[in-house]
């Protein structure tokens, strides 16, 4: 293997779900060099790609369907913020996660979707059909915590969006 394709692999083993854009930034290379060495990686079944939420996200093979999309997803502040909240204070209702984590309700009923979509969240309701909001998986979810190093760049795009949902919202 070439000393450029190891220098990917090895950064998928360190960051797995970590997305093109990223990759050709961290490893100060071209992207059609990296385009055609990940090619390679996944001909050789080295590297698993998947696109997810509009980006290509990049991971070794050793994690399976769900822990790439929850992956995916994590690596969005927002998502992450709000699983994060519900691993530490428990099920509540959403008025209340949307309140403590500062965001409009719409910003986080978009992530909720994605977030129940991928059974890292859930939505319970009572008699009164009110909603209840709960970590499903809460071991399994904070060992991929533990993998997720969110990148300046990605967490300057998740702030973007949230400032101009919120500027919408007014």
């Amino acid at each position: 293997m070439s000393e450029t394709r190891q220098r990917i692999a090895d950064r998928v083993e360190r960051d797995p779900g970590i997305h093109f854009s990223a990759l050709v930034r961290d490893l100060d290379l071209g992207r059609g060099q990296v385009q055609y060495h990940l090619r390679r990686l996944r001909t050789a079944d080295a590297v698993l790609a998947e696109e997810l939420y509009g980006r290509t996200h990049y991971y070794p093979d050793a994690f399976d369907d769900w822990e790439r999309g929850a992956l995916a997803l994590l690596r969005r502040e927002t998502a992450r913020e709000v699983v994060l909240w519900l691993l530490a204070n428990g099920p509540d209702r959403p008025a209340t996660v949307a309140d403590d984590l500062g965001i409009a309700r719409s910003t986080l009923e978009w992530h909720l979707d994605n977030l129940v979509e991928r059974d890292l969240v859930e939505k319970r309701r009572d008699e009164g059909d009110r909603v209840t909001l709960a970590a499903t998986r809460p071991d399994a979810t904070a060992r991929l915590l533990g993998e997720v190093d969110a990148s300046v760049p990605d967490r300057l795009v998740d702030r973007f969006a949230r400032l101009v949902d919120s500027l919408l919202e007014e």
